[in-house]
């Protein structure tokens, strides 16, 4: 059975629009996403989950695949009687996002895929991931939030939002972020899924992204027919939180030009 997973719900009175679903990136929490609830909730309801393992949501030791957190959320929807719903991933949560859409194609009707990229785990990066797990659980996070701080977001990125993110990783249990890696690890192919398309999909990326570059951006969008590629100037990793009126923006006008 699927953990019962702690989420913002926002917005609900707002049709005819489609839900917008925020899946959050690793080692976040649905906080990550408080610019887009505050702006999109006006207009349709947002669905913001703490993914399995992640700020309230209940963690659970050993391996989480992708897979799995894409079926805690589908169950959540389930359980919020959503069955259609415009859905958007950053980094991991964008890794999420295409399992999600893979496993129940008929409920995504839009994908907006931030930061992140869907080719499988290298065998060297699959040996990275499961060192990185067992250091976070012998250690912690926070000498891992503070040696990555400044690839998450840019170094000169506003002070509030470095502290917004620093104290997301820092809260973040060792049992889920390592569960969470061990799950990278393992993940599938998602290009052979979006270069069948079959839905609106918007890629952005930052431009000073160090994890996911935009050369990555570009490759994706390459892939995915009928796709638009967004790059947000001056953010790194999390250009949703570095440049939120931006990303806003670029968000706003792919759901309003698309019609999802």
């Amino acid at each position: 059975m699927a953990p019962f997973l702690a989420y913002e719900d926002k917005g609900a009175d707002t049709p005819p629009a489609l839900p917008l679903v925020l899946v959050h990136g690793h080692p976040f929490d649905r906080t990550m996403w408080a610019p887009q609830i505050e702006a999109f909730a006006p207009t349709r309801r947002v669905i913001a989950p703490d993914l399995r393992g992640y700020g309230a949501s209940p963690v659970v030791p050993g391996t989480t695949l992708l897979s799995d957190f894409a079926r805690d959320i589908a169950a959540l929807l389930d359980e919020l009687e959503v069955e259609a719903f415009v859905l958007a991933g950053l980094s991991m949560g964008g890794q999420i996002a295409m399992d999600l859409y893979r496993q129940f194609p008929d409920r995504v009707r839009g994908l907006v895929l931030a930061d992140t990229f869907p080719a499988p785990e290298t065998p060297g990066g699959r040996l990275e991931r499961n060192a990185m797990a067992d250091r976070l659980l012998a250690e912690g996070l926070r000498g891992y939030a503070d040696e990555v701080l400044e690839k998450m977001v840019a170094p000169y990125a506003d002070p509030e939002v470095k502290a917004h993110v620093h104290r997301m990783m820092t809260s973040t249990s060792p049992e889920g972020a390592a569960a969470a890696l061990r799950g990278r690890a393992e993940r599938p192919d998602y290009r052979p899924l979006l270069a069948r398309g079959g839905v609106p999909a918007l890629i952005v990326v930052g431009e000073d992204d160090e994890y996911t570059p935009v050369s990555d951006a570009e490759a994706m969008h390459a892939a995915i027919p009928h796709s638009a590629l967004r790059i947000v100037e001056r953010a790194a990793h999390l250009p949703n939180l570095e440049r939120a009126d931006e990303f806003n923006r670029v968000l706003a006008e792919f759901l309003a030009t698309t019609g999802v």
